[in-house]
């Protein structure tokens, strides 16, 4: 079997043992890898971080969504001392303007978004009850959303004495200075770090699979097993091992993108906002010392000059330097793993960040691989599972960022009438059809993305559906307006007592403003 042994050539778990592992490339991807490695292997692993002082981190996003709190736990992080490091601030979720239509705003808030009655989820008797004198929006019955409208914020697992969820929350903070946070974690002797560029990756002639690697100042950096984080390169996994990569520049046409720090302005909001502009969109992300900006665009609609303009005309602060540019293609690896290498972070592949997913795809990538953690000879059958599951959570990742842009009812520009024109991928086309006759949302396996998340983009964006299930006839009107008025009733309660969002960061993890920042 290429890649592998059959079970009678296997050699003993001992010889057969992984024992040293290589990360190239730091940043976020590589730090996260070696942090979580070290914690879950401890003294089975010698693991070495190879990084070159010469190659900087993109860093182009500035946000979280709610697993990268998993990780947090497993190492063993204090939330607060994490945040003050890193400016960080909390995220309920993101604002999306004029995507739909221009003037249109709407938040995909995490957590629950009301709460089910026997069989059926929620939005099936809100969908009954807004034909209903006095209907109220889908976020009424979300407290996630009813926090950030009011720049509110605590933490908050569950609401006693009620059935409320709680608040589901994420963070907005400096990328490069979280990786540098996730190597002050990572415990003294575990992980080696050298300081280098790769000049030669030497292969066996035997199977092909990576032996070792010639850095600049001479060394020969040995290994059984190594980790890619080297950027949209992929030194490892493209450049030596030859394994290509899989365009979705068809769904997802932005290719550039211009990002700029600005000055704090205004309220520091509990969430990101993502506002469609000409030919792409732009974020904002708010961080205690300052505000994070960029600006994702189609270079075949707009100049780099205007995209740039655009920015600048819309930043809430002054500027703090001049914007950054990047150049991208949205798509993913053929395979993420291919022999004795693995590729996590830009090496594995590119999703713009407009629902914040790039940290969580390393997260998730270590996790897989722990779990399907190799012996030396790397098992094909262990690998085609590994890289089976990865293509499922890319692809379903990509689907609801291609919703975003699909699901719009402008006209007003070249870039949104091809965007309303987009033949998408088989799997999205068919959640919207299911959505728009029936009101039905399923969630498949594991997959990132929850229903309340489908539903309020595909509401947000006039995704309407026909009807709703018939079991949602079962209440009459009374007993209707009276379930949606107490769930109502008790979301505006409950966030009308939380404290301020800047109060809160300030009074709990508040940020001296350093150099640096």
């Amino acid at each position: 079997m290429p890649g592998g042994v059959t079970p009678q050539e296997t050699p003993s778990m001992n010889d057969a043992a992984i024992r040293r592992l290589v990360i190239v490339g730091g940043g976020t991807a590589g730090w996260m890898a070696a942090a979580l490695l070290s914690r879950a292997l401890d003294s089975q692993l010698e693991i070495c971080l190879v990084e070159s002082p010469e190659i900087g981190s993109i860093g182009v996003g500035e946000a979280t969504i709610p697993q990268i709190r998993h990780v947090n736990t497993f190492l063993g992080i204090d939330e607060d001392d994490m945040l003050r490091f890193t400016g960080g601030t909390f995220k309920l979720g993101v604002q999306l303007n004029h995507w739909g239509q221009r003037g249109d705003s709407y938040l995909h808030a995490f957590g629950d978004v009301g709460l089910p009655l026997g069989l059926l989820p929620f939005h099936h008797y809100w969908l009954r009850g807004r034909r209903r004198p006095g209907a109220q929006s889908l976020w009424a019955y979300s407290l996630n959303a009813a926090a950030a409208a009011a720049n509110r914020f605590a933490r908050l697992d569950s609401v006693p004495d009620t059935p409320l969820g709680g608040i589901r929350y994420a963070y907005h903070f400096d990328a490069a200075r979280y990786g540098q946070y996730l190597r002050r974690q990572i415990r003294p002797g575990t992980v080696r770090h050298t300081e280098g560029k790769v000049l030669e990756v030497r292969l066996r002639g035997e199977d092909g699979f990576i032996e070792s690697l010639r850095l600049d100042s001479g060394e020969i950096v040995e290994g059984d097993f190594f980790i890619d984080c080297s950027g949209f390169r992929g030194l490892l996994i493209a450049g030596a091992l030859g394994v290509g990569f899989e365009s979705w520049q068809h769904w997802l046409p932005c290719d550039r993108a211009l990002a700029v720090a600005s000055e704090r302005s205004g309220p520091m909001r509990p969430y990101t906002q993502a506002s469609a502009r000409t030919a792409g969109w732009q974020w904002r992300i708010p961080l205690q010392h300052r505000t994070g900006n960029g600006h994702a665009y189609c270079s075949r609609f707009i100049s780099d000059d205007e995209a740039a303009a655009q920015l600048l005309a819309n930043l809430e602060g002054e500027p703090l330097g001049d914007p950054r540019p990047l150049r991208f293609t949205a798509g993913m690896r053929q395979r993420q793993w291919e022999r004795n290498c693995l590729a996590l972070g830009l090496a594995a592949g590119f999703m713009e960040p407009l629902e914040s997913t790039s940290i969580h795809l390393v997260q998730s990538g270590v996790s897989r691989l722990l779990a399907m953690f190799p012996d030396r000879y790397c098992d094909q059958r262990v690998i085609g599972e590994y890289n089976r599951q990865t293509r499922f959570e890319y692809e379903r990742v990509r689907d609801f960022i291609v919703l975003h842009y699909k699901a719009t009812e402008r006209d007003d520009t070249p870039f949104w009438r091809e965007c309303a024109a987009l033949d998408v991928p088989i799997e999205l086309a068919r959640r919207i059809w299911l959505f728009q006759r029936t009101g039905l949302i399923f969630r498949e396996a594991d997959e990132l993305f929850a229903e309340t998340s489908w539903l309020q983009v595909m509401l947000g964006q006039r995704i309407e559906p026909a009807h709703y299930n018939p079991m949602a006839d079962q209440l009459d009107d009374a007993q209707l307006d009276g379930f949606l008025s107490d769930i109502r009733t008790l979301v505006g309660r409950v966030a009308s007592r939380l404290p301020p969002h800047d109060e809160f960061v300030a009074r709990t993890c508040g940020a001296p403003v350093t150099a640096d920042a």
